[in-house]
């Protein structure tokens, strides 16, 4: 009799189940392709997945390839390939002026807003994760002289106690000829010396030889986890950004840990044993921006202009730095030339490091530079915008609707065919320097082109504040190791290893370094 009943409710109970999951997934099933066809991006090419789900990017980001994986898309399918339910990535260089521009109506998307920070339960964005174009342009001015040529030049004192500093570690630790990954040492270089920029004390890493307190490695896993983030932002508020509970990888809190250690330091006086008031840092210079606008300037803001100086500062450089080095050394042409550059430049065995007006003007190492980044721009996962209101209209003739993202990915558009030639996934410097027989309006409008496509360091109202300093360290730093040391590679045939995580990192250029006889 127990059998009896209890079979019969049993069953009752799965069928139920059974059937609201069924309609479940009927539901689902119908969302999914009433979505599908109402969809006006339908008809461009992409991956099925991607169609559907950004957990096809996201997949794909969190490999550490996706770069390459949206670059084979555009051979395949060609300058417009859809890698989102609302996402398609454009290889159109002739875009570039009219999105990238100053008048901010191509907004910045949610993408970039899990760089920020929770400080005592309150999200602080920076100059990077803000998108209200007010708000950001209000963050900016105060500070925006700073950051210029004339600004950053004052600097350069600090940068050549780092360079120095640098040298001086590399000649006591591996030489003559002993081998090591020059990598893990220029990323030592790039931390300290925002260090040195912004608080007049390095953090340590080039003294102690290692990521001794783990930001380093922090960092990383917080760019990891932004870098993945950005497929799906909303799980920002969830994870990195939950006031309750942290969940998900360290995300930028060791640095704001540094800012503000840093901040009440200066304000307390205690850091006199490093700091002068002779040379000025950014730190000086973020709390004269404070008093000069006491009405919209607070500590805060502080934090997070010292905060983007550490998260943005350091990896950008070294990826230029460790690119400019890997490829040059690859190629003993390149390595020759650039080498007898910088010999007949006087600049052979430098006391101290080379100024950044005898580096500047030298061609070939100006092209190193330039193809360095062009090759593998320190951004090079997709800048997001969305389209305005109006639509938008593509090369093609096709409009896109309002808030559709576009995005732009600097590795896809720096190796444009019909703008950089049939040998655009070639490292060749040459191309940025006036060939034999070619006219000079001819290299003048080729120039133009090659800039035009040029988003290593964004575009328009939103460029990176950075790139004046980063130019700066590259081209120091560079002709300084070549005028200073014989390099070579242990394997020239071994190549290095690229993982993509918004900014790349690069691991794998071992080296042996002596003295420039």
């Amino acid at each position: 009799m127990g059998y009896d009943i209890v079979v019969p409710s049993l069953g009752w109970q799965l069928n139920s189940i059974q059937g609201s999951l069924s309609a479940t997934l009927l539901a689902i099933a119908l969302y999914l392709f009433g979505s599908y066809f109402s969809n006006p991006l339908r008809k461009y090419p992409g991956p099925f997945l991607a169609r559907f789900t950004n957990l096809w990017r996201l997949y794909h980001v969190n490999q550490g390839s996706f770069h390459l994986v949206v670059d084979d898309l555009h051979k395949k399918y060609g300058p417009i390939v859809q890698i989102g339910p609302n996402v398609i990535d454009v290889d159109y260089p002739e875009l570039i002026k009219t999105v990238f521009n100053t008048k901010g109506d191509w907004k910045k998307t949610e993408s970039v807003r899990g760089s920020s920070a929770l400080i005592e339960g309150h999200i602080v964005y920076n100059l990077f994760s803000e998108i209200n174009v007010e708000k950001h342009a209000q963050e900016k001015k105060p500070i925006a002289k700073y950051y210029s040529p004339n600004g950053v030049a004052p600097l350069e004192p600090h940068m050549d106690k780092m360079i120095t500093q640098f040298c001086d570690e590399l000649e006591k630790r591996f030489m003559p000829k002993k081998p090591f990954d020059i990598c893990d040492w220029i990323g030592y270089y790039t931390w300290d010396v925002v260090g040195n920029v912004t608080f007049s004390e390095p953090l340590g890493y080039l003294a102690k030889g290692s990521d001794f307190d783990g930001t380093l490695g922090n960092a990383e896993k917080a760019l990891d986890y932004f870098s993945i983030i950005t497929c799906i932002p909303w799980l920002d508020r969830w994870l990195d950004k939950n006031p309750l509970v942290h969940i998900g990888p360290p995300g930028f809190g060791g640095i704001t840990g540094i800012s503000i250690n840093r901040l009440i330091a200066r304000y307390q006086g205690t850091d006199t044993a490093f700091h002068s008031a002779s040379t000025p840092d950014y730190l000086d210079k973020f709390i004269e921006a404070k008093t000069a606008n006491p009405t919209t300037v607070n500590d805060n803001q502080i934090v997070s202009w010292l905060m983007i100086n550490m998260i943005a500062g350091a990896d950008t450089t070294a990826a230029t730095l460790r690119t400019a080095l890997y490829y040059s050394l690859r190629n003993p042409a390149i390595w020759s030339r650039l080498r007898a550059e910088i010999a007949s430049a006087g600049l052979t065995n430098p006391s101290s490091p080379v100024p950044y007006r005898a580096a500047r003007p030298l061609p070939y190492l100006d092209a190193i530079i330039r193809e360095s980044l062009r090759i593998l721009p320190g951004v090079s996962l997709g800048l997001e915008r969305y389209v305005p209101p109006g639509g938008a209209i593509l090369p093609t003739g096709d409009t896109l609707p309002q808030d559709t993202i576009l995005s732009f990915n600097p590795y896809i558009l720096c190796r444009n065919r019909g703008v950089y030639g049939d040998d655009a996934d070639v490292f060749r410097p040459e191309r940025w320097l006036r060939a034999e027989g070619e006219t000079e309006d001819a290299f003048a409008g080729r120039l133009r082109a090659m800039n035009d496509a040029d988003l290593s360091f964004g575009g328009g109202s939103r460029i990176c504040i950075g790139k004046h300093m980063a130019l700066m360290q590259a081209y120091k730093v560079i002709a300084t190791l070549v005028g200073k040391y014989e390099i070579e590679l242990e394997d020239p045939k071994r190549e290095w290893k690229v993982v993509n995580s918004w900014f790349p990192r690069q691991t794998g250029v071992v080296v042996r370094m002596e003295k420039r006889k």
